[in-house]
């Protein structure tokens, strides 16, 4: 580079700071300060729109003249009105696009009336009739000319120049409608620039949309390579889970940030945003897509009921309220010992029952503690339910290993008062919430549920007007104290993401999935049945945690990536954790009406048997004997082997 082209560049660079220094402190003046200049440059534009038209018209330039002044004053007088009505000013012009250029163009459709009224068809000596035409059709192309200008000075120039380093480098997936307006919204953003489409129609392949090329799905590894990319933008909200998960399968194979657009409405309102963006899901990396409730069976044991939820606070309880309002019960008791979750709950359902058009449902919050015989008998009492889902239990199995005494007796004997409840009372229907620790269980939580189990199979068995079921699942996605989340808080915190052995495989479904498989099962119930919910494939925890670090556009730091950003550590085995959970205990199950509902066929205990077994067991708890309670547990559940390393711990943890 010699002297002269060194020079040159220098004042290049003076002027771009010269001229970002003015748009910045355009850009930053108040509100009512930019709609001043703003009428004031499209008085300049009107003016210079008469000078326009004249000189086309006569064929040379008048500037001052008699005309001029005329045709000016009566454009004035009628430009703004029209413009004030129609809102022309309260637009934000470094936001204009398609609807602001059709806002002038209804304008100016407006205004040419008069104007062609008083020069065409009236008539005003000395100045041609023609311009009653001619002018507002210079003035609306001069109109957007200026508003494109200063969006391009402001958004493409002033913006990029903000972005600095910072400017993230983005493709967008799905060139449909989504993808568009999504596009339009990330042009005001000072750190994005969309270099890219992606579309599965590959005959969009080389066309452009607003100057931005699209590229075919075959050519994604190309297109983020040579792009250099840092996020894929996903904007197909229509498509299935199936679909989904293997695009973000293929996006795993580099590292770029991906998000998902998922609102579906807000493409129908014409109304997208960069706020409408989430990061991918665990439910996006699961692959499955939902399948329909059947409404006769959502609605058999619900509507125009009197329906009881416990643990109507819980992550579980909370979706079944929500699920069996929609169905319009007579009336909804939710029953929780946590004050705070069930206020939560009450006001929640509270303001959707009131959008429910017909007959008003009751929601009744009660609060008490399952474990409480009399406190569950005057609910049961005072509400006499048809219909009982009974959700309330200790889950977390840390916990509940160091603390087996409170466990017990929420888990088990919360279950056995429920149900002597719901037989006085008579309930019609009772539907135990139940897990898949509840299999050949390694841990307290897992054994105490198995005994939940055997004491509805128990009761089914004897002379009663109840029909008891239990439905067993695995793990459901957002609820408490899930895995998920916390990965994702590891992550944002620089990690290491923390697992307890590489080999953990856990089932995952959708909150809203499982409550609503747990309602159309207890509709299908007979009596002692255990209904198992097909989970789908277990999923590897290290490679979810694997996925969400690759998703976050992050990399995993191993011993073959030592530079990577994010470590996975292994922290060892929780008390009674298990590495692979099991939904089956005996063989042979049966297909239900459902297809991912089975039945299955388990042992069980005669009641006197068990009903003798749970008098020891509350004694032992009574008395603070965790020890000599976890005997009889063993005793009820022979396949519970909890692991030898904390057996001492439990016996002397009250």
């Amino acid at each position: 580079m010699n002297i002269w082209e060194g020079q040159s560049l220098a004042l290049r660079e003076r002027a771009m700071i010269r001229a970002t220094r003015c748009l910045s402190w355009l850009a930053d003046l108040p509100r009512r300060r930019r709609q001043q200049a703003a009428i004031f440059m499209d008085a300049m534009l009107c003016i210079v729109a008469v000078w326009v038209a004249l000189s086309l018209r006569v064929g040379e330039w008048q500037l001052f003249t008699r005309p001029v002044l005329i045709l000016s004053a009566v454009a004035l007088a009628f430009w703004f009105p029209v413009a004030l009505r129609w809102g022309i000013y309260l637009s934000i012009i470094r936001f204009s696009g398609g609807r602001t250029m059709m806002g002038l163009a209804a304008a100016s459709g407006i205004f040419a009336v008069p104007m062609v009224v008083i020069f065409m068809i009236v008539g005003i000596a000395g100045v041609p009739r023609t311009m009653g035409l001619l002018h507002p059709i210079i003035f609306l192309a001069l109109l957007s000319v200026s508003r494109m200008t200063i969006r391009f000075a402001l958004v493409d120039i002033l913006h990029r120049a903000n972005g600095g380093r910072d400017l993230r480098r983005v493709l967008i997936y799905g060139a449909g409608r989504a993808g568009q307006q999504l596009s339009l919204s990330l042009r005001p953003e000072p750190h994005v620039q969309v270099l890219g489409y992606i579309d599965d129609d590959v005959r969009l392949n080389g066309q452009r949309l607003d100057g931005i090329p699209i590229f075919s799905s075959d050519r994604l590894a190309w297109s983020i390579r040579t792009l250099m990319i840092d996020e894929v933008l996903i904007g197909l909200p229509r498509i299935s889970r199936t679909r989904r998960r293997e695009i973000i399968d293929a996006l795993q194979n580099f590292q770029v940030q991906v998000r998902v657009l998922p609102s579906l409405s807000r493409i129908i309102d014409g109304d997208v945003s960069i706020n409408d963006l989430r990061a991918v899901q665990i439910e996006d990396l699961l692959g499955r897509d939902p399948v329909a409730p059947n409404t006769l069976l959502m609605g058999r044991n619900i509507t125009g009921r009197t329906v009881l939820v416990s643990g109507a606070g819980g992550s579980i309880g909370s979706e079944l309220c929500r699920q069996i309002l929609s169905f319009r019960p007579h009336r909804l008791i939710l029953v929780d010992q946590s004050e705070f979750a069930l206020y939560a709950i009450d006001d929640e359902l509270a303001a959707a029952a009131a959008q429910i058009q017909g007959p008003a449902v009751t929601i009744v919050p009660e609060l008490g503690n399952v474990a409480d015989r009399h406190s569950i008998s005057r609910i049961y009492s005072r509400w006499r339910p048809d219909t009982v889902f009974h959700a309330a239990a200790y889950k977390h199995v840390p916990l509940v290993e160091a603390n087996p005494i409170a466990g017990l007796r929420n888990n088990v004997f919360g279950t056995l008062y429920s149900c002597l409840a719901a037989e006085e009372v008579g309930v019609a229907t009772f539907i135990l919430v139940s897990t898949d620790k509840a299999v050949r269980p390694t841990n307290i939580m897992g054994a105490s549920k198995r005994v939940c189990e055997l004491i509805l199979q128990a009761r089914s068995a004897k002379p009663s007007a109840t029909i008891f079921t239990m439905v067993r699942f695995g793990n459901v996605l957002g609820s408490s104290g899930s895995v998920v989340p916390r990965f994702m808080a590891q992550i944002r915190a620089g990690g290491p993401v923390t697992l307890t052995h590489q080999d953990v495989t856990r089932y995952f479904m959708t909150i809203p999935e499982a409550s609503q498989l747990v309602i159309q099962a207890g509709a299908m119930a007979k009596g002692g049945e255990v209904f198992v919910l097909d989970m789908g494939k277990p999923v590897r925890i290290r490679d979810l945690a694997a996925s969400m670090i690759r998703l976050s556009g992050l990399s995993v730091r191993d011993n073959a990536h030592p530079d990577g950003d994010i470590e996975i550590r292994e922290v060892g085995m929780r008390p009674g954790e298990k590495l692979y959970e099991e939904l089956l205990i005996g063989e042979n199950p049966q297909p239900t009406l459902h297809e991912r509902i089975i039945r299955a066929s388990e042992t069980m205990l005669d009641w006197d048997d068990l009903e003798r077994a749970l008098e020891g067991m509350s004694g032992h708890l009574a008395r603070g004997e965790a020890a000599e309670a976890l005997i009889v547990l063993r005793t009820l559940v022979p396949e519970y082997a909890p692991p030898t390393s904390h057996a001492s711990i439990q016996a002397v943890t009250g």
